[in-house]
């Protein structure tokens, strides 16, 4: 029997819904290109022996004009007549797989939480691009893992969030690895070849398929949530060129042309009066022109919306659509390209070619990650299953994470560690028996769930506990109850700090001093204890601790973080000698007096004429409370410098690029004017002693820094160029080789925004010992 066309098709429709329906209810994953279905063969997008972008090209090819629309947002309907199942382009993996977005569930299935790693930002304060690139390993597996299990709608995870931490106040600061350009770099680096299976290395994905997407975030200066009335969806951050090349870009440059992540996103706020997601050079000219880029950017949430609604950068929705699809955007999170997309093509505004440009991007990032392949669970990946995730071997690495990420601030008298005889212990304060605050934000369901009380238990049977505050905004304070419950134990440890109450996204803080009557209480606690106490602080952001910092009833203090699942355990074990701290700070912490600064100035350097003190340690030249890299140990490190492979760099020699000579008298070389060959040719080595004189072994990271002999209002104060984590045992010593590149670690951004070397004398710093070195160009 010979059938109509049409209803071929119709029937063909029918059994691909009722395949589907059978899908879901198996928990199976949705996936397109089904060997068993006839009309796959006839498809080209199904043909996994061509290359992807003809794939995609064929794909696109076969649409409606309506059908085209539909995929232009996070929330892409199925293309039944097609086969193509529906997907969600919006999931959450900022520290573990979440549930923060709507593409993952753990309702319904056999995966019922993922493994909870340490916030970003403590993360960041291991300073080992190892240990990152294996927690995104993780991430990924377990992503694949969920998606396998049928309990994802999509495989493009928005993270990480790369964003320098500009402002101690940020809320979503404790997202970010914080605020040095490199480290932020490093790590988007390790956590994107992580997430999508490439090798430590890179260049390693199997035919370029993806494990999982990551989308490097929130391109670009966005660091501003919601201050004193200010607002993310209507910011216009003023930037100078100078700023954005040695700043605010070079993670987003690293992210893409290093980690060679498959997508981006593009932030709320306008940059020098352009929305970022109107932006046409900063999208298609910088990122995918310059710099390489070859994936999919999409719209943070309503972001285009608000380019009409709050920016009133144009006058209507089909001139924001039309903005967004000629700069260079590809998905729309929100509603807007799906409501006026076919309006703007009516009026003009947009060709049919630019929507096909965007679902090209979009299709072969989908055909990436093997969605177009046929049944997922039978291909690469696809033997991922739930007994992969909340494995013992991922929770043993949450723990590491937190072990190696605390930092240990104060630790007078060698309080710390406490001995395992304590008989008696005092647990104070309203992060202390709250297992959820650990977790930050962006966080799914953790695997484990372990509250500080708990771990302290696990050593000292005799803790009491006492809230101190009503909660962390201490609004109210019991002191006379808690100073009663400190006297009666030997040792108090105070769980203090801030909480997502405090901040978080859309929420800045206004002040660096801890919430509430919280110092008071502390205060009084440390008074009336029989020793020093020791003083605990959660939270992201920096806080202005000098009051404990000096005070001698005070004698330890900790930052932990957002440390995740395993946070207690790992605190407990540092309090009572089990694990020796290693952190360092990724941020510097201000004095309380730096919210004098307007959060909405977004230069970097400092401007002595009008008292604007700079910003990160790179370039702010006032007191601080502790300084970027600063943490303490139970053992002591020592430094040397072994061995520097030159002593004076003649890159003049290396180029023929002729040099010229700045407004203050120094003769530099353009780094765009250097080849990459002179620029490799330029590297030279920096071989550093460390020794642990200390009587416990110890991960110590290890900061290799420049600075110039003279500054000017160009050059930072000094520049992290390197950065290593070791392991050493007690009494070793060990030596680690650095390589140097003049053309990244050792220049500066000139006004124009140009990256330029400059002639003169520089020290190679680590500890507090330098290695001078010259530059001749």
């Amino acid at each position: 029997m010979k059938l109509h066309g049409g209803i071929l098709t119709i029937l063909l429709s029918l059994l691909f819904i009722a395949e589907f329906i059978c899908i879901s209810e198996s928990t199976q994953p949705p996936f397109s290109c089904d060997t068993s279905n006839p009309q796959s063969h006839s498809f080209k997008f199904c043909q996994t022996n061509l290359p992807i972008p003809l794939r995609a090209r064929d794909l696109v090819s076969r649409l409606t004009i309506d059908e085209k629309i539909s995929q232009l947002v996070n929330t892409a309907p199925g293309i039944p007549r097609l086969s193509i199942p529906a997907y969600q382009w919006w999931s959450e993996a900022l520290h573990g797989v979440a549930d923060a977005g709507p593409g993952i569930t753990f309702q319904g299935g056999a995966i019922h939480s993922a493994t909870s790693f340490p916030q970003v930002i403590l993360t960041a304060a291991s300073f080992d691009q190892k240990l990152w690139y294996r927690i995104a390993q993780v991430i990924g597996t377990e992503a694949r893992a969920v998606y396998n299990g049928g309990q994802a709608k999509g495989m493009t995870f928005w993270a990480p969030n790369i964003n320098i931490f500009r402002d101690p106040r940020w809320g979503r600061g404790q997202e970010t690895p914080g605020e040095d350009p490199l480290v932020t770099g490093k790590y988007a680096v390790a956590y994107v070849r992580g997430v999508q299976g490439d090798s430590f290395q890179g260049g390693m994905l199997t035919h370029g398929q993806l494990k999982a997407s990551a989308c490097c975030k929130h391109f670009t200066a966005y660091d501003l949530d919601n201050w004193k009335g200010t607002d993310r969806f209507s910011f216009n951050a003023q930037v100078t060129k100078q700023d954005l090349a040695d700043t605010y870009q070079p993670p987003f440059r690293s992210c893409i042309q290093e980690g060679r992540a498959s997508g981006i996103m593009c932030a709320y706020n306008r940059v020098n009066g352009v929305p970022n997601c109107a932006d046409r050079n900063l999208l298609t000219g910088t990122a995918r022109q310059q710099w390489g880029f070859h994936g999919y950017i999409t719209s943070d949430c309503d972001a285009v919306a608000i380019i009409r609604d709050n920016h009133k950068y144009v006058k209507t929705p089909e001139e924001a659509v039309a903005d967004v699809l000629k700069a260079g955007m590809d998905v729309d999170c929100g509603s807007y390209l799906a409501n006026y997309t076919k309006s703007a093509l009516q009026q003009k505004k947009i060709t049919e070619t630019e929507i096909d440009r965007a679902l090209h991007n979009l299709f072969s990032v989908r055909m990436r990650l093997g969605l177009f392949n046929g049944n997922p669970n039978k291909l690469l990946y696809g033997n991922i299953g739930s007994n992969q995730v909340c494995t013992k071997e991922h929770q043993d690495l949450a723990l590491e994470a937190a072990r190696n990420g605390i930092v240990l601030l104060k630790n007078s008298a060698r309080l710390l560690p406490l001995s395992k005889k304590t008989s008696s212990l005092a647990l104070i304060g309203p992060n202390g028996n709250n297992a959820n605050v650990m977790l930050g934000n962006y966080n799914g369901p953790p695997c484990i769930s372990v509250e500080v009380l708990k771990a302290l238990k696990s050593y000292v049977q005799n803790t009491v506990f006492h809230q101190g505050c009503n909660a962390v905004n201490c609004t109210y304070a019991a002191i006379n109850d808690a100073v009663n419950t400190a006297k009666g134990a030997d040792y108090v440890v105070l769980a203090m700090g801030l909480d997502q109450g405090e901040e978080r996204e859309y929420l800045d803080r206004v002040t660096l001093t801890l919430p509430g009557q919280q110092e008071s209480l502390i205060t009084a606690v440390a008074n009336a204890a029989k020793k020093p106490v020791i003083l605990v602080l959660f939270g992201g952001g920096p806080v202005d601790i000098s009051f404990a910092k000096y005070n001698p009833k005070i004698g330890s203090i900790l930052w932990v973080g957002y440390p995740g699942q395993a946070g207690g355990i790992a605190l407990a074990e540092i309090l009572f000698g089990d694990h020796n701290p290693g952190g360092r700070l990724p941020i510097t912490w201000y004095p309380k007096d730096f919210i004098k600064v307007p959060m909405t100035d977004m230069r970097m350097r400092a401007d002595p004429s009008s008292g604007y003190p700079g910003r990160t340690y790179r370039f702010y030249n006032g007191k601080k409370v502790f300084p970027f890299g600063y943490g303490l140990s139970y053992s002591t490190y020592s430094y040397s410098f072994v061995h520097v492979s030159q002593s004076s760099i003649y890159m003049r020699n290396l180029t023929a690029t002729q040099s010229a000579e700045t407004s203050y008298g120094v003769r530099y070389l353009s780094v765009s004017d250097i080849s990459t060959e002179s620029c490799e040719n330029a590297k030279f080595s920096a071989v550093v002693g460390v020794e642990n004189s200390g009587e416990m072994a110890g991960k110590h990271p290890v900061l290799l820094f420049m600075r110039q002999e003279k500054l000017n209002s160009d050059t930072p104060a000094k520049q992290l160029v390197a950065f290593e984590s070791i392991s050493l045992e007690a009494g070793s010593k060990a030596e680690i080789e650095f390589t140097v590149s003049p053309c990244d670690h050792l220049s500066n951004a000139n006004e124009e925004g140009l990256m330029v070397i400059e002639e003169g004398s520089r020290f190679l710093i680590v500890g507090d010992k330098e290695y001078p070195f010259n530059i001749v160009v």
